[in-house]
């Protein structure tokens, strides 16, 4: 018996490239005004910025990647399924509470907090103490990627808060979070399979 279907291959493996791509794209749209340095991901999606629909339509994209990848990862515990879902759903939620092109947004804001909080903690939450469990789902490495993740959150807040490099600590973080899915299921399907 599989332990994923085929197609999480295909959810999860979209899900990173979805993302980067979007940056990407909004960020030329967006013209040189845009500072990815110091800039964050949602200012490309904000009400006016001229790649917004490129952006919140790629976070929408991300966040059925997400879902789809939940539903088809049965190797991992519910819990963990549950949350990467959740993150899913918040990422659609992100699209559809877009940041103000200047100063903040509550809504978007926690939003975004949600979304980063489910993706972080999924790992952990996924992870499965048995004997013939794939790498990926081993406590050991669940626990190092959150951990990495919830140093990735600290670095990003930090740089929020000092007007430093925000952009790259949030793409660091937010392409950790979007490749992770993907990495656990390429270790499910190349995990011996059970009779």
């Amino acid at each position: 018996m599989r332990l994923v279907p085929w197609w999480t291959l295909v959810s999860s493996g979209c899900a990173p490239v979805v993302l980067v791509g979007a940056w990407v794209i909004a960020a030329l749209l967006q013209g040189p005004g845009y500072e990815p340095v110091t800039q964050t991901i949602s200012i490309l999606g904000a009400d006016g910025a001229s790649g917004r629909w490129v952006l919140n339509g790629a976070l929408i994209a991300l966040g059925i990647c997400h879902l789809l990848t939940a539903w088809g990862l049965r190797a991992a515990s519910f819990a963990g399924r549950l949350a990467l879902a959740a993150g899913g759903v918040a990422a659609i939620v992100v699209a559809q509470t877009p940041a103000p092109i200047r100063g903040g947004s509550l809504g978007h804001g926690f939003a975004v907090a949600i979304g980063f909080t489910l993706l972080a903690v999924w790992p952990v939450l996924a992870a499965d103490r048995g004997k013939a469990v794939p790498w990926a789902l081993r406590p050991a490495a669940s626990i190092t990627v959150t951990g990495l993740m919830a140093v990735g959150a600290a670095c990003f807040l930090i740089e929020l808060q000092g007007n430093g490099a925000a952009g790259v600590a949030e793409r660091a973080l937010t392409t950790m979070q979007s490749l992770w899915p993907f990495v656990v299921v390429v270790s499910c399907l190349r995990h011996p399979r059970r009779p």
